[in-house]
């Protein structure tokens, strides 16, 4: 039976080179060349003042969050629609989550849905850019200039795509990515905080590194912070990504084209959507069936694992889930967000890749087709 990968990267000669450069040579004085030149390249591609390499996106929200002054008392807004990373750092600060509605065509939060759950006590929001899509950021972010709160820009999933020309991170007050081995663009784990802001940027580097100052030779802590840093070896790594990214996009894209090609001229199927201004990059291809089909995704998934075809759930709303379910705000939400319900329950997220060949799409979507039209019984 073939099996079909539902993500991973493309690593070429290019990759192993800097690595083993990395480990052979980032010691002693050189132990940060390969992390200085990630970082710098990083925020040049961005097109923003820092960039700081962390071990995962959630510890750049969390050192978002303290650089911000979140703390208790404090309410932070995130997308009902995301995984549970953009949510749990809130909590580490003390501070309480508050799930807004996802835009029923975009899956993201809006300006609207984001001003519907405003309360005097909103410190910041968190929109995400969900698997390579992007909200109207310029509409989120006056709202929060109107009501004097933050803005984290959660672009885990969309490293590339650009919102009215503008790449995706680089909106707000900082932005964070993910370098997870399922992302576009990966250094296995590890990830990236960015900022125009120089006191977001200065406090970040104080905190990942135990609350010492930037240059610290006498292990002298001014304050208790974190243990956040990514090695010289992942730092290798995804510089050499980085350096091939807008091939990994162009891949993505290639590879969400082929599915519009097999599945997207079908009744009651719709794939990620590209709103004009947005370039999305497609993190995973993601199918959402409409109700009368009858198939739910937790049963389509089923299915497609019968034909060696591997696929994620959409994201299950976070006021569903046992994390939150039991707090008030989950509860509240629950009443309050339709949209987040209604099509987190027939999603799929379907095999993207990279590796994925035009052959490999077409069983895929050879299979799809063959459920849908059989039912699901």
């Amino acid at each position: 039976m073939r099996r079909i990968p539902v993500a991973g990267p493309w690593i070429t000669e290019k990759e192993v080179a800097y690595v083993a450069d990395a480990v052979q040579r980032a010691w002693y004085q050189d132990s940060n060349t390969y992390i200085d030149r990630f970082e710098r390249a990083f925020a040049d591609y961005i097109g923003v003042r820092h960039a700081i390499s962390l071990p995962s996106c959630t510890s750049g929200i969390h050192l978002a969050l303290a650089g911000l002054g979140v703390g208790p008392g404090d309410e932070v807004i995130v997308p009902d629609i995301t995984w549970i990373a953009t949510a749990a750092p809130i909590r580490y600060v003390g501070a309480t989550a508050v799930f807004a509605d996802i835009d029923a065509e975009t899956w993201c939060v809006s300006a609207s849905t984001v001003e519907e759950v405003i309360t005097p006590r909103t410190k910041a929001v968190i929109p995400v850019d969900l698997y390579g899509g992007m909200p109207d950021m310029n509409a989120i972010e006056a709202v929060a200039n109107r009501f004097n709160i933050a803005v984290i820009e959660d672009a885990a999933e969309a490293i590339g795509s650009t919102w009215r020309g503008k790449l995706a991170g680089g909106f707000g007050d900082a932005g964070v990515f993910s370098f997870h081995g399922s992302k576009t663009l990966t250094t296995g784990e590890g990830g990236m905080l960015v900022t125009n802001r120089d006191d977001l940027k200065h406090r970040a580097m104080v905190q990942r590194d135990h609350g010492r100052l930037p240059g610290d030779q006498w292990f002298f802590n001014n304050e208790v912070g974190f243990k956040y840093k990514m090695s010289s070896m992942q730092a290798a790594l995804g510089l050499a990504q980085l350096e091939r990214v807008e091939e990994l996009i162009a891949r993505k894209r290639e590879q969400f084209g082929w599915y519009m090609e097999e599945l997207g001229g079908i009744d009651g199927v719709r794939l990620n959507p590209e709103p004009p201004g947005l370039r999305s990059t497609y993190w995973m291809v993601t199918v959402v069936l409409d109700s009368k089909l009858g198939w739910t995704k937790e049963r389509l998934h089923h299915e497609l694992g019968q034909y060696g075809i591997a696929t994620r759930p959409f994201f299950h709303p976070l006021s569903s889930i046992p994390a939150y379910r039991d707090t008030t705000q989950a509860k509240e939400a629950a009443q309050r967000n339709r949209n987040a319900h209604a099509v987190s329950r027939c999603a799929l997220n379907l095999p993207s890749a990279l590796r994925l060949t035009r052959d490999d799409i077409g069983y895929v979507s050879e299979v799809v087709r063959r459920l849908l039209r059989e039912g699901p019984g």
